[in-house]
């Protein structure tokens, strides 16, 4: 017989909270988070030679994660403002299928997860979803 999961960010009456992590141990906790993005011959070289109208996208998008990252608690609701010690957003690139993979690692010393539905181990919850798209 299957265990039911219980949802932590509902009470008892099925209504949002924010789970209480007062009495938690910081522990150091990191994520890595993937996409890839597809497009035209021309537009991936225009990106990867740098010669786009707009600049260095690859450091435009690396400064846009880092931001992003950095303000989760504002986007995501019931997540809990984090202390992120280290963001690195990097690129590969496949010039056969004009492709762009973007690779973010962060990581973090603190008494929540890094990612709000990707609890940590310790909290004895199996990952809601991926850690990587």
């Amino acid at each position: 017989m299957r265990k039911k999961k219980k949802f932590t960010h509902f009470d008892s009456n099925g209504k949002a909270i924010m789970v209480d992590v007062a009495l938690k141990q910081k522990t150091i906790r990191t994520a890595k988070a993937s996409c890839t993005v597809s497009m035209n011959k021309e537009t991936f070289l225009l990106v990867k030679d740098g010669n786009t109208a707009k600049g260095d996208v690859f450091g435009i998008a690396r400064i846009a994660g880092i931001l992003a990252a950095k303000k989760t608690h504002e986007l995501i609701p019931l997540c809990h403002p984090i202390s992120i010690s280290s963001i690195k957003i990097n690129f590969e690139l496949d010039e056969n299928k004009y492709l762009i993979k973007i690779i973010s690692d962060c990581k973090l010393n603190d008494k929540t997860c890094l990612l709000y539905t990707s609890p940590s181990p310790r909290d004895g919850l199996l990952s809601r979803m991926p850690s990587s798209a």
